[in-house]
């Protein structure tokens, strides 16, 4: 017995195999394989891509990182000399009548005065300010501006240009036009800084309205939403309605939405609030209700006991409990909301992104910059604002 028991106290501990030599691991492994292999080749990722054409986006980058914040002052003055057209090929002008001078002012001189669509003329100017920068345009008869030639004045202020007439030009009444500009020393604000400062200040409202919409309608969803208030077989149906509701809402991106309201209200601010506050009130009552679900069920069950009525429940049992937790979340969607009227402006929803857009489809990158600067400060400036705010709610 003695041997026995000596014997079996030495036997070695049973050896535990490391999880990764386990057959369930090595299965799991192989799926995870195969679900990210596939992955990789489904979404074409091509790591070289970006070394190889990386040239391709410099331009662009250097663009943005300059911003059009501040211009120098300029002056500019414009001359204007008419052309008369022969004959349009669209509405057939007869032939052209006897020769005329050359028209002239007393700076600018085309030759010849009259013509038709893709003829050559020669504009000539004299007696301007030496060394500028011009650029001619081409008026037509319903005063539509067409850009020609840029010029520049010697230091005898002349300068000679051959133009084309364009194809804008259809009646008989013509004209070019001069503007010349030059620096008068000094800086300003640009224009380009003025409009994005209108346009961010539209954004910031665009996402508090929409934020103050989506709150109004969330708050009494949420509480129809919460499973541990909806107990019953009707209250149990609503819920189940009610989460259906938040979660067809929130499938749908607030890109789409903007364009369905845009083609219902029209493009601008409004269809953008409509956009976000419909997505809002889902992703708010989503979480709302589920703020409602974690609170402690002693209080609600103490003021239940004293046969108080669901809706006395609810006001003194459960909304203590949950505002701090609300007013952080609506402080926090406010910011998401101002974020996302970048992207809604894309498609009419008003803001700064419907600046935006317009600047990069016409290759504006420097006031594309100043736009995406600004919204990236607004953004940091309120993420830094409601984050205090939300601190000092939640110790509350």
């Amino acid at each position: 017995m003695e041997k026995d028991s000596v014997s079996s106290s030495t036997d070695p501990l049973p050896r535990i195999r490391p999880f990764y030599t386990t057959t369930k691991f090595l299965i799991w492994l192989l799926i995870a394989l195969f679900v990210f292999s596939y992955g990789w080749r489904v979404t074409e990722i091509n790591p070289s891509a970006l070394l190889k054409d990386a040239h391709l986006v410099r331009p662009l980058v250097i663009a943005l990182l300059q911003p059009e914040i501040l211009v120098a002052k300029t002056s500019s003055k414009q001359w204007e000399v008419p052309f008369h057209l022969e004959r349009d090929m669209a509405f057939g002008f007869g032939a052209p009548s006897d020769p005329i001078p050359e028209e002239t002012t007393e700076v600018l001189r085309l030759s010849p005065p009259r013509g038709a669509v893709g003829d050559a003329v020669s504009v000539q100017g004299s007696g301007l300010k030496a060394n500028s920068k011009g650029q001619l345009f081409w008026i037509n008869s319903v005063n539509q501006e067409f850009p020609l030639e840029e010029i520049t004045t010697d230091g005898q202020g002349h300068f000679e240009s051959v133009v084309t007439v364009p194809p804008i030009a259809r009646s008989e009444n013509q004209k070019v036009r001069l503007v010349l500009a030059w620096s008068s020393g000094g800086w300003a604000v640009s224009k380009t800084l003025q409009l994005t400062l209108e346009k961010i200040v539209e954004t910031i409202f665009l996402g508090l309205m929409a934020t103050t919409l989506a709150v109004i309608l969330a708050i009494p969803l949420s509480f129809m939403g919460a499973r541990n208030l909806m107990t019953g077989v009707l209250p149990r149906g609503i819920y189940y309605s009610v989460r259906f509701l938040f979660n067809i809402l929130r499938s749908v991106e607030p890109l789409i939405m903007a364009i369905l309201f845009a083609v219902w209200v029209g493009i601008g601010p409004f269809a953008g609030v409509l956009a976000l506050a419909v997505h809002s009130t889902a992703a708010l009552g989503k979480l709302f209700s589920e703020q409602i679900e974690s609170i402690d069920p002693g209080p609600v069950e103490a003021i239940t006991a004293t046969g108080a009525k669901p809706l006395q429940v609810v006001l003194y049992g459960v909304v203590p409990q949950v505002v701090p937790q609300f007013l952080a979340l609506m402080f926090y969607r406010w910011d998401i909301n101002i974020r996302m009227s970048t992207i809604i402006g894309f498609v009419g929803g008003g803001g700064i992104g419907f600046l935006l857009q317009q600047w990069i489809n016409l290759l504006q990158y420097h006031k594309a910059a100043t736009a995406l600067w600004s919204i990236a400060l607004v953004v940091i400036t309120l993420d830094l604002i409601s984050a205090r705010i939300r601190e000092k709610i939640t110790t509350v």
